[in-house]
């Protein structure tokens, strides 16, 4: 009998797994298991970075990814290098001026299927209060149910962006040639999605 329930239960998490892949729903991004990281070229090697606020929603229809939109905001003040005095340059005016633009957003405008558990998807993004286009290419990695009733899934998303683009123009020139900074800004994406079940509603009190 154990056996049975055993196996039904599997069937179930397997079924509800499926549907969960399957129908598109709407995720929200779990900023305690995602991150935001940046790399650019420091001299000859890439100095990475990350932001550690972020909110958004995504919406994923695995049958039609056409169907699909993504949704960010980051706080640029959380801009994190592990070097106090370069992350308060970063902050400043030669940078992302984060007193004039506290916000760096990304809304998406058209997502495309690029292959098995991989996607295209195209949108705007908005940097020191400049709007360009950019392309995410994004690999779904898997979603299911997971503790307490809620449904995780997971996704990773690259591109590259040039800083001048968006008006992030500080460098300095150096003695041998060449600029301390490089102009590509390599971004890296790893999201989690998270639906939690409603919470019950309290009951009136007497």
């Amino acid at each position: 009998m154990r056996k049975l329930v055993s196996v039904s239960l599997l069937a179930l998490s397997l079924a509800y797994a499926t549907a969960v892949s399957a129908a598109p729903a709407t995720w929200t991004i779990d900023p305690g298991h995602s991150e935001v990281a940046f790399s650019i070229r420091h001299f000859f090697s890439r100095v990475p970075g990350n932001f550690g606020k972020f909110t958004g929603t995504f919406v994923y229809d695995s049958q039609k990814p056409e169907n699909s939109t993504v949704q960010a905001d980051i706080d640029a003040s959380s801009i994190n290098t592990r070097n106090d005095k370069r992350d308060n340059h970063l902050r400043s005016e030669d940078f992302f001026y984060v007193e004039k633009f506290p916000a760096l957003t990304f809304q998406s405008t058209k997502v495309t299927a690029a292959g098995d558990k991989k996607l295209k998807v195209d949108g705007n993004l908005t940097m020191r209060g400049v709007t360009k286009p950019v392309t995410l290419d994004v690999t779904f990695l898997g979603s299911g149910p997971t503790m307490g009733g809620e449904s995780r899934s997971g996704f990773e998303a690259v591109t590259t962006v040039n800083r001048k683009d968006f008006g992030i123009l500080w460098n300095k020139s150096l003695d041998q040639g060449g600029t301390l900074l490089g102009d590509d800004v390599e971004i890296k994406l790893n999201v989690e999605g998270v639906i939690r079940p409603d919470k019950p509603a309290a009951p009136p009190k007497s």
